[in-house]
């Protein structure tokens, strides 16, 4: 399975904006004038909750992320957009005179709640005009859209939306609230927890039951799938007429679940958006949630953390041959680790006993190895006609099946230059007689603080001396 590339989704979301307010300080008393403890407040931090945190975690994946929702005319509402708008996130927010900004405070000590306060007005009965209006102009520039719905009113009649999205063939995903699910008829899928789903059909003595109520009321909504979570049981997919697709939970400690739904539902809608199956979608969103539990507080999963956490799921490293965007994201992943990086470049015709010595010696040189390959087109302006011997399809092949190679990337180019420049590995290797200030890329590595290196090939051994021996033998054998 391969991590989708996230930046070229665009997400639209809408829903119920908050702002996450904490204090914290030390507590070393109890009040005099009641049985509370006295909390010295020496921090705050405000993070952007609800639809907003759906939408922080949308933009740590990579996604073009759109923002719709309902604030007050307050200082909250600017707090807000400034932190979403360091994230990149377009925000389309409409103000409601009279209305605060719903916020939510709580005074933290020793990483302990001790208090939570909550300044909220409900929005149901606010003008939803021009947020109706700023949802459908951004329709035609969206892939997918997701409705994050708290019950605090800013999508009490989400039927408006979901129309005007399916209208334009647009996905939906919907993470609902309350009892009543009617009002998300039409949906592509809902993502209830099981509290949620309980609530609105009823208890399930046994998986049987639990299939039979969710295929019910997915059919009931017009609904294309619906996706439990279940907490530390995973969660359980139900797509077709029939059955299951479920996933047992990946978390191996669980430090805080807070933010964990709003997690799910991004990854989600972004994998399915960029073009996985539904069920793949699933799989990187259950992996997600597992990493975000792992964190304390409301957090986010970056694109990183989620391919080596899928690397690690699938049990082996992340090699072979890969375009220049995943090479980008597994160096990065590297890095991360700590990996010193090698990379090296050439033709590789007819790989040969010098190669294979030379390839082991770069690799010695670091963790991981990367071999830039020559396309057929730029071995032919650098050979000549009758180059290359096997194209580039099938040199990237036997390359990456070599046990000192991790990655090999093809390049189009005369000389490696701006692939070296972009991907600036910790050190660069050439083999031959090459002077360090005539090597391709040389000066972009050592200017990021890496080394470049030359290698000596084993002599007598080249591929342009092993075609001229096969010529000769043939013309030899044709005259004979």
């Amino acid at each position: 399975m391969i991590l989708p590339d996230f930046s070229k989704t665009r997400v639209l979301i809408v829903g119920d904006l908050m702002l996450d307010r904490y204090w914290g300080g030390s507590t070393q008393r109890i009040s005099p004038e009641a049985p509370v403890p006295v909390v010295n407040v020496n921090s705050s931090e405000d993070r952007p909750g609800g639809a907003a945190n759906v939408a922080i975690n949308a933009a740590m994946l990579g996604a073009q992320v759109s923002l719709l929702g309902l604030v007050g005319e307050d200082e909250n509402a600017t707090l807000l957009e400034q932190r979403l708008s360091s994230f990149d996130v377009d925000c389309q927010f409409s103000a409601i005179a009279g209305k605060d900004t719903i916020t939510k405070l709580r005074v933290m000590s020793r990483n302990q709640q001790l208090l939570r306060l909550d300044f909220e007005q409900s929005f149901a009965e606010a003008d939803k005009s021009q947020m109706l209006a700023r949802f459908e102009a951004k329709l035609q520039h969206t892939d997918v859209v997701i409705l994050s719905d708290y019950a605090k009113g800013c999508l009490s009649q989400p039927q408006q939306f979901i129309a005007l999205a399916r209208a334009h063939q647009k996905v939906v995903i919907v993470d609902p609230k309350g009892t009543d699910f009617a009002k998300y008829r039409g949906a592509s899928l809902i993502t209830p927890n099981m509290a949620e789903f309980t609530a609105v059909a009823g208890s399930a003595k046994n998986e049987e039951e639990l299939t039979r109520q969710a295929q019910a009321l997915k059919h009931e909504l017009s609904l294309e799938a619906l996706l439990l979570t279940r907490s530390e049981e995973g969660m359980t997919l139900y797509q077709s007429s029939q059955g299951s697709f479920h996933l047992p939970a990946k978390a191996k400690e669980v430090f805080d679940v807070t933010g964990a739904g709003d997690t799910v539902v991004s990854t989600l809608a972004l994998a399915y958006g960029a073009g996985c199956s539904l069920e793949d979608a699933c799989v990187l969103a259950n992996i997600a949630a597992s990493i975000v539990v792992g964190k304390l507080g409301t957090s986010t999963v970056t694109a990183t953390e989620l391919a080596m956490a899928l690397s690690e799921q699938h049990g082996h490293k992340d090699s072979g041959v890969l375009s220049e965007d995943k090479l980008a994201l597994a160096l990065s992943q590297a890095k991360a680790r700590n990996e010193t990086v090698v990379m090296t470049n050439g033709c590789f015709d007819i790989l040969h006993a010098g190669h294979v010595s030379y390839l082991q010696a770069a690799a010695e040189l670091g963790d991981r190895l990367i071999v830039a390959v020559n396309d057929d087109a730029s071995v032919s302006r650098l050979k000549g006609p009758g180059r290359p011997v096997n194209n580039v399809q099938r040199r990237m092949a036997v390359l990456a099946g070599l046990g000192a190679v991790d990655w090999v990337v093809p390049f189009t180019e005369d000389t490696p230059q701006r692939l070296i420049a972009k991907l600036l590995p910790d050190i660069l290797v050439k083999g031959g007689d090459y002077e360090i200030q005539d090597i391709a890329g040389g000066q972009e590595v050592i200017a990021n603080g890496g080394q470049v290196k030359v290698l000596h090939f084993e002599q007598g051994v080249s591929t342009t001396a092993i075609i001229e021996q096969i010529v000769n033998k043939g013309s030899q054998s044709s005259s004979s």
